[in-house]
């Protein structure tokens, strides 16, 4: 089977002693590709150089990370803009609203991701999107930006049925990761209704990680458990739904 994870920060501190043990490892077990969404400027060189080397393997985005977002997010937002003109990334990432921990920069957070919004439309780039305890927040930005030339994914994405249904009739994806895998994470019933055309898969590592790993180091070898699980739930063969996230991941990625 070929498999990609359409979202993982292999390039973190959790992965300075084993970085190409763990890129080796996902290969082995058919995971092709690895999708690396930027944080902010303080991850770009670490980034840029998994990229370099593995270059057909680790592909860079470009974005700043709503979690991230202060006072000084435009700054920030002027050398996402600059790294984006300089060079071909595969998306605008990842980028969107985090209200989980802190609601104080709410309205920076917004600004930034209609900011981020324009840029995908401007290098006809994807963009993905983190919307931790903020989906209709990030939801309310992408309707209205949606011009029918707008794509993406919403990362991580574990919402109701109605909320996937949104998704769909934005024409975006959902990324399925580890929570799958976990005893009350919700997927279970969300993908009796999805189809895997609305689909890619993902680690988000180092974060994450499925059962039986759940609390340790998440990392890309882990997509196979993630297929098979959606397989078991959406009563699907392995084999099919390896094709078809696959494709769709290739498919919303083409550089």
């Amino acid at each position: 089977m070929k498999l990609i994870d359409s979202h993982a920060h292999i390039y973190s501190e959790e992965f300075k002693e084993d970085q190409r043990e763990a890129v080796v490892r996902a290969q082995e077990e058919g995971v092709d590709r690895i999708y690396m969404p930027n944080i902010d400027h303080t991850s770009i060189d670490a980034m840029l150089e998994a990229e370099a080397q593995f270059p057909e393997q680790c592909i860079p985005m470009m974005g700043l990370h709503p979690a991230y977002v202060n006072k000084d997010f435009e700054r920030e937002l002027y050398l996402v803009e600059e790294w984006l003109s300089r060079r071909k990334f595969a998306a605008v990432g990842e980028c969107g609203i985090d209200l989980y921990w802190d609601k104080t920069f709410l309205p920076q957070q917004q600004e930034a991701l209609k900011v981020q919004v324009e840029l995908a439309k401007k290098h006809q780039l994807p963009v993905i999107l983190h919307t931790r305890d903020a989906f209709d927040e990030t939801y309310e930005i992408i309707a209205e930006a949606q011009d029918g030339t707008l794509r993406g994914i919403f990362h991580c994405f574990s919402g109701s049925v109605e909320q996937a249904e949104k998704v769909k009739e934005l024409s975006f994806l959902m990324g399925i990761g580890g929570v799958s895998t976990f005893k009350n994470g919700g997927l279970d019933k969300l993908l009796l209704h999805l189809q895997l055309d609305d689909l890619v898969l993902e680690t988000d590592c180092p974060y994450l990680a499925p059962a039986p790993y759940r609390g340790k180091r998440n990392e890309p070898v882990y997509v196979p458990i993630i297929a098979r699980r959606v397989a078991e739930l959406m009563n699907k063969p392995v084999e099919e739904v390896a094709e078809k996230t696959t494709h769709n991941a290739l498919n919303l990625y083409k550089l």
